[in-house]
C-alpha cells in the first residue's frame, strides 16, 4: 500500500537542507574575502533565521506535493449503472459460414465491440443450446468478460436443440443474482435491466412465451439480435472437421428465423435487430447498444469507496506560512559598507 500518492518528489526534501548547507558555507566565505577588502555586511543572524524559515517551508511544501496518506477515510459514490445480460447461442448452426468467418465468430467479434461501449454498466454473459448456462455474472471488469468471451465455443453448453426460453430463463436468473448478492431481495423493478439475446431464431417451444412474459412484467426489454442470411440457407461443418454436416445423406443447411426473435421483442419490449452479414458501423453490437439500450434507465447506486486519508494539508498550511515568513524578512540586497577607521 502506497503511503504517499507521489513518493519521485520525495528526494526533494532531502536536497533542501543540503541546499542551505551550501548557502551558509558561501556566505561565509563571502563575508571573509569582504572582510579583506574592508567591507562588511549586515549580521548574519537575520539572513540566517530567513534562511531557516525558507528552508523548512520549503521541505514541508515539497513533502505535501508527494500526497502522504494514513488512516482511513470513506465516501459515499453515487453511480449510474445499468446490468446488461448477453445471451448467446452457441449450437452447431452458429459455425454457419454465411457471415464471415462464421456466425459465432462474428457474433464474439460484436460482443467485443459491446464490452468496450459498456463505460460503467455492468455485463453478463449466458450461453445456451439445450439449456442456458452462465458463463459470466454481472461485472463491470471488461477484462475478465473478455476472457471469458474468447473461451466461448459449441461446447460451452450443453447439446440438444436449442431452447431460447432456457436462455431468457437463466438471464433473469443472472439478473436475480446480483439483486441477492446487494443484500436485497431479488428486484421484479427490472427499469435498469436488460437481455440482449443473439441467435440465429429458433421455435419457441416450452416455456419460452412464459419466460418473456416474465420478463415483461418485470420491465425487462429482450432485445433480439438475428445472425445469419434469412433468406439462403448455409451449410454447418461436421462435428468431425471433415466436410460438411448431412442427415440421410444429404447435407443440413440453416438459415436466419427472424420470426421466433420478432416476437420476443416484441412481447417484452425490446427491438429486433438483424446484424447484417457485412460489418458496418451501423451494424456492431456496440452501435446497437449506443443506439436502443441507453434508452433503459440507469440505476443510481449509493457506493462507499473507503481508501488512506489524504493529509498533505497538514504540511502545506505550515510550509506556506514559514515561506511568507522568510519573505517578510527579506530587505532586498545587502548593502556593502566600507569599515570607518
Amino acid at each position: 500500500m502506497r503511503f504517499f500518492a507521489y513518493p519521485e518528489i520525495l528526494p526533494l526534501v532531502a536536497l533542501v537542507p543540503l541546499a542551505a548547507f551550501v548557502w551558509a558555507f558561501l556566505r561565509a566565505r563571502r563575508e571573509k574575502a569582504l572582510a579583506k577588502i574592508s567591507l562588511r555586511v549586515p549580521p548574519a543572524g537575520a539572513a540566517g533565521l530567513q534562511m531557516a524559515l525558507v528552508a523548512v517551508g520549503l521541505m514541508l511544501v515539497f513533502f505535501a506535493a508527494a500526497r502522504p496518506r494514513w488512516g482511513r477515510s470513506s465516501q459515499k459514490l453515487l453511480s449510474h449503472s445499468r446490468n446488461i445480460v448477453v445471451a448467446i447461442d452457441v449450437s452447431r448452426s452458429m459455425l454457419a459460414e454465411d457471415v464471415m468467418p462464421n456466425r459465432l465468430a462474428r457474433v464474439k467479434a460484436d460482443v467485443a465491440d459491446l464490452i468496450d461501449s459498456l463505460g460503467s454498466d455492468r455485463c453478463g454473459l449466458v450461453a445456451f443450446r439445450h439449456t442456458g448456462v452462465a458463463i459470466s455474472p454481472l461485472t463491470s471488469d471488461h477484462a475478465f468478460l473478455r476472457g471469458v468471451l474468447e473461451s466461448l465455443s459449441p461446447d460451452s453448453a450443453a447439446k440438444g436443440e436449442t431452447d431460447i426460453g432456457s436462455a431468457i430463463r437463466e438471464s433473469l436468473r443472472v439478473l436475480d443474482s446480483e439483486a441477492a448478492d446487494d443484500d436485497a431481495s431479488p428486484s421484479h423493478d427490472g427499469s435498469h435491466n436488460a437481455i440482449i439475446l443473439i441467435s440465429d431464431g429458433g421455435d419457441l417451444k416450452g416455456e419460452a412465451l412464459q419466460c418473456v412474459e416474465i420478463a415483461r412484467r418485470r420491465r425487462v426489454p429482450i432485445f433480439t439480435v438475428g445472425i445469419g442470411d434469412p433468406k439462403r440457407g448455409a451449410t454447418i461443418p461436421a462435428e468431425n472437421g471433415q466436410g460438411v454436416q448431412t442427415y440421410k445423406g444429404a447435407p443440413v443447411t440453416v438459415k436466419l428465423e427472424e420470426e421466433p426473435l420478432k416476437k420476443i421483442a416484441e412481447l417484452s419490449g425490446g427491438r429486433y435487430v438483424p446484424l447484417a452479414t457485412l460489418s458496418t458501423a451501423e451494424t456492431t453490437l456496440g452501435a446497437i447498444y449506443r443506439r436502443f439500450l441507453r434508452q433503459v434507465a440507469a440505476a443510481e447506486q449509493n457506493e462507499e469507496e473507503s481508501a488512506l486519508g489524504e493529509r498533505y494539508q497538514f504540511f502545506l498550511v505550515p510550509g506556506l506560512a514559514l515561506l511568507m515568513a522568510g519573505a517578510a524578512l527579506s530587505k532586498g540586497r545587502f548593502r556593502l559598507e566600507r569599515k570607518t577607521r
